[in-house]
């Protein structure tokens, strides 16, 4: 992925997402209105929390090692096989499903709201039987496409990853921003043109206040 321009002759942007993360979801949304200001071209790629907090799930609140452990693989398992199976086409479609079903439609993320985003986009319903297969098939290709996004950037953050090309055509990369509501407009390209402009500074590493709003999807 070290091209510097697409085959559209845009400038690829990869990014890694687990759709369980709200987070990640409002991110989604602003780079696909970054795309209609800025000559980009957004690449989907999936990563995964529960495979992210495997190493310190004791350390982590009940709560959320709860929540990993009993939905974060099912959404990831059926997103993976539907990749595999069906190529890196559909990852885009089906994300904006899930996302809109668990996030904007506050399903959760169910195996119905799975189901149901498997039908939206028409994808076979029977990909819903990776949900619960333990013995993941594609559990190679989960992992190996989670360590490609977050060993750009390190174990210490979440998701989404994002990469650039740099102004030198290294790839940049970096975890969020972490924003809400999604920017539109203008102010989608504007806080695009910082993002990469801070993220391509060698030795920059954080930007940080404490979140005062839980995500708003209100104008999604």
């Amino acid at each position: 992925m070290s091209d510097t321009v697409t085959g559209s002759g845009k400038t690829p942007v990869d990014f890694w997402f687990d759709p369980l993360c709200p987070w990640a979801w409002m991110t989604s949304r602003w780079v696909l209105e970054v795309e209609k200001v800025r000559d980009i071209e957004v690449r989907w790629h999936i990563m995964s929390l529960a495979v992210l907090n495997e190493p310190k799930l004791d350390e982590l609140p009940e709560e959320y090692r709860e929540l990993l452990e009993t939905k974060a693989w099912k959404p990831i398992r059926v997103v993976t096989a539907a990749w595999q199976k069906h190529g890196a086409d559909v990852l885009g479609p089906l994300y904006t499903a899930l996302g809109t079903r668990i996030h904007n439609n506050g399903e959760g993320p169910t195996v119905e709201a799975v189901a149901g985003a498997l039908a939206d986009v028409g994808l076979p319903a029977d990909l819903i039987d990776y949900a619960d297969q333990e013995d993941f098939e594609f559990d190679a290709e989960l992992r190996a496409s989670h360590k490609e996004g977050i060993d750009r950037v390190g174990q210490d953050v979440g998701t989404p990853v994002i990469a650039v090309p740099g102004p030198d055509g290294e790839q940049i990369a970096f975890f969020g921003p972490v924003v809400t509501p999604a920017p539109k407009g203008e102010e989608a390209a504007r806080l695009w043109d910082g993002t990469v402009a801070v993220a391509s500074v060698p030795g920059f590493y954080e930007i940080k206040r404490t979140r005062t709003k839980g995500p708003d999807f209100s104008n999604l």
